[in-house]
């Protein structure tokens, strides 16, 4: 994999601190980190435990429908996720291959070991970042907001900006059965003090849930009585920048419940936390446990599992899809009653993990808390689930921090340009009361945002940060002349083709009526996305605004018309009104004389955002596990068959 260039930073910064301070080692604070210091700014990196920086706590996968999308974003912009499936990858799939362009989603299936490496290496050699173990105990804050962190070994460290990417450690809790006990994941402390420490600064916070099934000695399945499900031929790399893919092949297989899994489910439905009344936090939807299943549908004969190999060197394996907190013997039984598994031996068990989230409507749009200045959060703070989204996070955090320092404007992804502008404007206009997770179906604009544009989309943009290598750049540059219809020469495009820039021409033409459509749709949008709301508005003072939206509006505090009309409960007449207060505000008068036209109120986003565009071609069909395996496991749309593997990853 490509490895940054440039020596560590030497001596001293540890003890007193950076500029910039990244909490946590998981997926969104390794990219935080990356692109803080790859944009020059020096940045520590604080975790509880260096052999753990890039865990895969879950499914040992990146990618899947909606979550490829997104890391084929964050690729184009300078991060290092995808980079790291590539170096690690043992099958890459793209889902969804056999429907439309819009929904196509690349898939990796990783080494856990090799992935966790290739990150670790990246931290170690990337110039101005230090990393260091340690646990973050409080913030400290001044005059201007966040001002350094306080360790669990009293170690003060200064700082200008904090981004707190602390993933399920925050006040963690372990549940097996009746079993429970403190734990950020299985065999690491939780973070106690610094989820007491951040409620203690005014942070309104919630509980939530997540799960993951146990993991199986390969040695004792019987594989014979499974289907085996193998990658595509040839495999396609994950990130823009990977040239060439030298890695080994394995298949995952699949099986299925049986009667008798389910009859074991309801006779220990008594000792299952979930049922019995141990666990507070609500799960995800789109990754239900095995009692979920089975309690919530009944009518189902069975629910398809796959075994997923955890490395090259490795028997382990993971049970995608068998997702519990039952006790360890009931485990036992459980997997011993699916084909295949007859003489499966348990060498972890599955569980269920409660932790703190903080409604991520307390943060604007760069992810810096409305709270506390320069104090950022990231990944599964928020309320999110996956590697994917919290990688997306950590990368946009660790950009806006860095651009804030330097007093430049922030670097903000509207909801027509990207996945991850879809996903941080649900996050901070919307809120959360369930673990969020991406899907396709997310995006009103999906057919123009699809994973094989995702560099033409934003890598120049990536470029403007100093993210992307210089070399790449260029042959990147002929590559879209090349989809452009120019003639680039002889020039080498390597990773990229003269044959993908005819294919992606062809996919233009082929939706080119329907992508049409959809541009128009996001002019629309920009008109309104371009009405600021002035910071200073007085909600309080607006007679005609209910009591709903105001209270809405006033937990959020919009920057933007388009923003304020995305906001559940704020009706097109409240904007309306908004639209002509703001313009008092500017004008600081109380009446205004001349009213400017008023924006067009029937825009995209508040008719539904525009899903049906393009036809039933861009109705979502969430993904198998490959792009013909059958679904016996339906359960109310997506949140058992999208991605096949992405559901429920990175915790």
């Amino acid at each position: 994999m490509p490895e940054p260039s440039g020596a560590a930073p030497k001596g001293g910064l540890g003890e007193s601190g950076a500029p910039i301070i990244v909490i946590g080692g998981g997926h969104a604070g390794c990219e935080a980190a990356l692109a803080a210091a790859g944009m020059g700014e020096r940045t520590l990196l604080l975790t509880q435990n260096l052999d753990a920086v890039g865990r895969m706590s879950c499914n040992p996968a990146i990618g899947g429908v909606g979550k490829g999308q997104l890391v084929r974003e964050l690729d184009a912009l300078g991060g290092w996720t995808a980079r790291a499936a590539d170096a690690s990858g043992l099958q890459f799939q793209t889902l969804n291959s056999s429907r439309g362009a819009a929904v196509r989603s690349p898939r990796v299936q990783c080494d856990k070991w090799l992935y966790h490496l290739a990150l670790k290496q990246a931290l170690e050699r990337q110039p101005n970042l230090e990393i260091c173990q340690d646990e973050a105990a409080e913030i400290l804050t001044g005059p201007d907001g966040a001002a350094g962190v306080l360790s669990a070994r009293g170690i003060r460290r200064r700082a200008r900006a904090v981004i707190v990417a602390a993933g399920t450690f925050l006040d963690g809790l372990i549940h097996i059965g009746l079993r429970t006990f403190p734990a950020g994941r299985s065999g690491e402390a939780p973070s106690t003090e610094l989820a007491r420490r951040l409620r203690e600064l005014g942070f309104a916070s919630g509980r939530l849930k997540t799960g993951t099934p146990p993991r199986l000695n390969g040695r004792t399945i019987d594989f014979s009585r499974c289907e085996p499900q193998w990658g595509d031929l040839p495999p396609r790399p994950l990130s823009h920048f990977t040239e060439r893919l030298d890695r080994p092949r394995l298949a995952c297989h699949i099986t299925y419940t049986t009667e008798a899994t389910h009859r074991l489910v309801r006779d220990n439905l008594d000792r299952a936390p979930l049922y019995c009344g141990r666990i507070r936090g609500l799960g995800p939807r789109y990754c239900p446990s095995i009692e979920d299943k089975v309690v919530k549908f009944p009518d189902k004969a069975r629910h398809q599992i796959f075994l997923e190999p955890e490395g090259e060197r490795t028997l382990e394996i993971y049970v995608n899809g068998l997702s519990t907190s039952l006790p360890e013997d009931a485990q036992e039984r459980l997997v011993r009653s699916i084909p295949g598994l007859e003489s499966a031996q348990l060498l972890r068990p599955g569980y269920a993990i409660e932790y703190d989230y903080f409604p991520p409507t307390q943060l604007r749009s760069t992810l810096e808390t409305k709270l506390v200045p320069g104090l950022y959060f990231a990944g599964q703070i928020n309320g999110t689930t996956g590697y994917e989204e919290a990688a997306a996070q950590g990368f946009m955090a660790g950009v806006n921090a860095v651009l804030k320092l330097r007093g430049r404007e922030p670097f903000l992804l509207s909801r027509d340009e990207a996945y991850i502008g879809v996903l941080i404007d649900d996050l901070v206009t919307k809120g959360v009361d369930e673990p969020y997770r991406m899907f396709t179906s997310r995006a009103e604009f999906r057919l123009s945002l699809r994973a094989d544009n995702a560099d033409l989309r934003l890598l120049e943009k990536g470029a403007g940060l100093g993210l992307v290598p210089a070399g790449a750049l260029e042959r990147f540059r002929r590559y879209r002349d090349a989809v452009d219809g120019t003639d680039c020469g002889p020039a080498p495009l390597s990773p990229w083709s003269r044959a993908r820039a005819a294919a992606q021409r062809e996919i233009e033409a082929a939706y080119a009526g329907y992508i049409r459509r959809e541009r128009q749709a996001a002019l629309r949008l920009r008109r309104w996305e371009e009405v600021p709301i002035p910071s200073g508005l007085d909600y309080g003072a607006i007679p005609a605004l209910a009591a709903e939206p105001r209270q809405k509006l006033l937990k959020v505090l919009p920057r933007t018309l388009g923003q304020a009309a995305r906001i559940p409960g704020v009706t097109p007449s409240d904007v309306q009104l908004l639209w002509v207060w703001a313009e008092r505000t500017r004008r600081g008068s109380q009446k205004t004389h001349s009213a400017p036209k008023e924006p067009n109120l029937a825009a995209p986003h508040m008719r539904g955002g525009g899903h049906s565009v393009g036809g039933g071609k861009l109705v979502e069909e969430p993904a198998t596990h490959t792009n013909s395996a059958p679904q016996e496991s339906n359960l109310a749309g997506p949140h058992t068959r999208g991605s096949g593997h992405s559901v429920g990853g990175g915790n």
